[in-house]
């Protein structure tokens, strides 16, 4: 099985490509789990809802490894919910990032806010792109420092598209 994760700041396009990626290439795709908690409880998420949303995520994410497909593909992974909660709430639960060194994935689809404009679809909350590029600058460092396989995806819709197909097909060869 291989593991790709998107990852970047919001409204740069890790949905989008998770569904073009599926279409090409198969395999099951894993969505935000903190978009299902906030339309469940129907509020903003606090400090407190931090462990929830990272065992949701993480329980999404064993149950389709356990189906052992060709190609996961991960809209997310803990990583943002590492940085969504020092961004929100200055602190992060201390299992949070040791949980997530221990997984392994086999690429990371870094993607820039650049190129693309911020879409409001009533659960995001940057619009302003200095704090998405703020946010993109935390992702690579964590990458970076952890030594994870990671490319950058940037460009309009068509270029990012393109670099992700590219990239996941070079992975599966």
């Amino acid at each position: 099985m291989k593991v790709v994760v998107l990852t970047g700041p919001e409204s740069s396009g890790k949905t989008f490509l998770a569904e073009r990626l599926q279409r090409r290439f198969g395999g099951l795709v894993v969505g935000e789990y903190v978009r299902h908690f906030i339309d469940r409880e129907q509020r903003d998420t606090c400090l407190a809802d931090i462990p929830a949303i990272a065992r949701g995520q993480l329980e999404w994410e064993d149950a389709a490894r356990a189906q052992a497909p060709e190609l996961l593909i991960l809209d997310t992974h803990l990583l943002s919910n590492i940085l969504w909660s020092r961004t929100l709430f200055g602190t992060c639960p201390d299992w949070l990032e040791p949980a997530l060194q221990q997984r392994h994935y086999d690429l990371h689809l870094l993607l820039s806010p650049e190129g693309v404009a911020w879409d409001d679809d009533g659960q995001r909350c940057q619009p302003d792109l200095a704090e998405r590029l703020r946010f993109h600058r935390s992702c690579q460092a964590w990458l970076q420092l952890h030594s994870r396989h990671w490319l950058e995806i940037g460009g309009d819709w068509r270029e990012r598209e393109a670099a992700a197909l590219a990239a996941v097909g070079r992975l599966l060869d």
